[in-house]
Formats: structure tokens, sequence, C-alpha cells
């Protein structure tokens, strides 16, 4: 009952706000405007401009729509990575950082990372390899513990931002895990 009201007032807040940014039947302004006013004689307009609207003037070019930076595919990248990567072995253990720093691949020397030539190269190989899709509702995770480990991994990998988080609490994280564990610089495992 509640939803056949709602839809209706919807459609009449939409078509008014619609109809209050429209503009006028002959193409010089908004409706709301000055019935005196035109194009080129605006009482705001800045001496010496002619016909040149305000720069509070509405125009009706449209904004550009933001864009997000493009997700990293699944294959072949650049191999340019610029992260950082905290281990912890158990909630009781200190933190383990590394600093991983690629370019082209290939490890730099500001790399602090017990394998950089193996997580340079799995980066390369898989640009997405720390921005996996989210996992869908209709996925099933096995119900197994593969030990205390966590990590989080912040950076860029080419010139995307990374902000992610691996844990070994199911069959879902263990594979990730795994699949990273070459840039994570530890094998995790039930201890």
């Amino acid at each position: 009952m509640r939803l056949r009201t709602v839809r209706p007032l919807l459609a009449v807040l939409a078509i008014a706000g619609l109809a209050a940014c429209t503009g006028t039947p002959d193409g010089t302004g908004t409706s709301s405007a000055s019935p005196t006013a035109s194009p080129t004689t605006s009482s705001s307009a800045s001496p010496g401009t002619s016909g040149s609207p305000a720069p509070d003037t509405e125009t009706t070019v449209p904004a550009p729509s933001p864009s997000a930076p493009p997700a990293p595919t699944a294959g072949p990248g650049a191999g340019n990575a610029e992260l950082a990567i905290m281990v912890r072995p158990s909630p009781t253990e200190a933190a383990v950082n590394y600093t991983l720093v690629c370019r082209g691949g290939l490890p730099t020397a500001e790399s602090k990372h017990p394998r950089p030539e193996a997580a340079c190269a799995a980066l390369k190989n898989n640009a997405a390899l720390l921005s996996p899709a989210p996992r869908s509702k209709d996925v099933a995770c096995t119900e197994q513990y593969g030990g205390p480990q966590t990590a989080t991994v912040t950076g860029i990998v080419d010139d995307t931002p990374v902000d992610a988080t691996f844990a070994r609490t199911n069959g879902c994280e263990i594979g990730a895990w795994n699949a990273a564990q070459d840039v994570l610089g530890a094998s995790g495992g039930a201890t």
C-alpha cells in the first residue's frame, strides 16, 4: 500500500524538479529568469563584457561525469608498484613490515622484501592480484581455518591505488592469500 502512494509522489517530484531546471521556450535562460533580462544585458555582468554571462550564470553544457581510475585487469601489467606490506603472524606477535618497489616487473634497490624478484614478477604477470573483484553473495566458502595470519597491503600498482587485506579464516580467504603469497612474503599456514 505504501509503495503505491510513494511512487506517484516521487514521479511528481521528479517532473517538478525537471520543470524548474528547464530553459525557456526561446532558449534564453532558465524559466525563473527575470522577464526583462536578455542574454546580453544582465545586471550581474561586469562592464566591458559584451554578451558573456556572469560566472554564476547557469549554462546548458553538462558537467563531465566523474570517473574512477580504471581497475586493473587480470593478466599482464606494466609491473610498476610501490607497496607497504604488513604481515601479522598472530594477534599476539609483532607485525613484520616490508617495502616493495618494482619498475617494469623488477625490484629496485628500495625494496625491503624477503623475495622481491618473485613479488614483482607476480604483480607483472597479474596486475589485478591485489585488487580482486568483490566476492559474489552466491559464492560459498569452505569453513576451514588456515591460521591466525593477517596481512595488509597499501600503495599503488600500475597507477591504481591498492588497499587490500588478507586473512586465512575460510577457504575463500585462504585462496586469496595463496594467490598473493609471493607479494605477501609469507606462505602462511597453521602453526
